[in-house]
């Protein structure tokens, strides 16, 4: 792969996998001084993650099982359980901004993750501001956003996306546990695909999706939607297919 800015491309050892516990994983990483706007859409189309300034993508020996998926936006239909989660944040402020990290964001991080750790065991490392930074602020460039969620003046949600040439891919989303009657998971990605429609972008990239996981497998609930066939270099074509007879 030939890119004309500075690229520093390295690779993981085997290590115990995230998602199936009795598997190994292997990352490929590309770390990315001054990614654009095009150049960052393109790695989200192909199947890369960012978190800061490193991009990255599995390249494991023998299993394939996690498959990027995206959702076709303009097709999405809101049902009645979305329908609820929206109405039930009628009154939920929302602000969308350029990423930042504060006391809060931090504190609020460990909270949710503290909670995971005993709901789904979870392994549980604070988190600290410059790690956060490295991690969610940085490297943002003219694409990162965070959309802030907050229930009487009070931050209860954080979504981290990157707005793409066709879509919105998103990063990564943490809520405060004692607000789960608001289901504020399922309601950022609703808001996701309401700024997508307003926009025109079609698609919701949402990462990974690993059916044997449940941490990831909810994603394949929301419909229509594509997974990426191959991992492929960017000089061949990325080859997405819906899933499920498509529309």
């Amino acid at each position: 792969m030939s890119l004309d800015r500075d690229i520093v491309e390295f690779s993981t050892l085997d290590s115990k996998c995230a998602y199936l516990g009795d598997r190994l994983m292997r990352l490929r990483y590309n770390y990315i001084f001054n990614a654009t706007f095009e150049l960052n859409s393109k790695y989200v189309e192909y199947g890369w993650r960012r978190f800061g300034k490193y991009y990255s993508k599995p390249i494991c020996h023998e299993c394939d099982k996690c498959k990027s998926i995206r959702v076709h936006a303009p097709s999405f239909v809101f049902g009645k359980s979305a329908k609820r989660a929206i109405k039930k944040n009628k009154h939920t402020k929302i602000i969308l901004k350029n990423p930042s990290v504060t006391f809060q964001h931090v504190n609020l991080y460990n909270k949710y993750h503290k909670f995971m750790q005993e709901k789904k065991d979870w392994d549980f490392n604070p988190m600290t501001f410059q790690r956060y930074h490295d991690l969610y602020v940085d490297g943002h460039g003219d694409f990162g956003k965070e959309v802030l969620y907050f229930i009487d003046n009070k931050l209860v949600g954080v979504d981290l996306i990157d707005i793409v040439t066709n879509g919105i891919s998103s990063i990564y989303f943490f809520y405060d546990p004692d607000f789960s009657k608001y289901s504020l998971g399922r309601y950022s990605l609703y808001q996701q695909i309401l700024i997508a429609k307003e926009y025109n972008l079609e698609w919701i990239y949402l990462g990974y999706n690993v059916k044997e996981c449940s941490s990831l497998n909810y994603k394949e609930y929301y419909k229509p939607y594509q997974t990426l066939q191959k991992y492929v270099e960017f000089d061949k074509p990325a080859v997405w297919q819906f899933e499920d007879g498509g529309f």
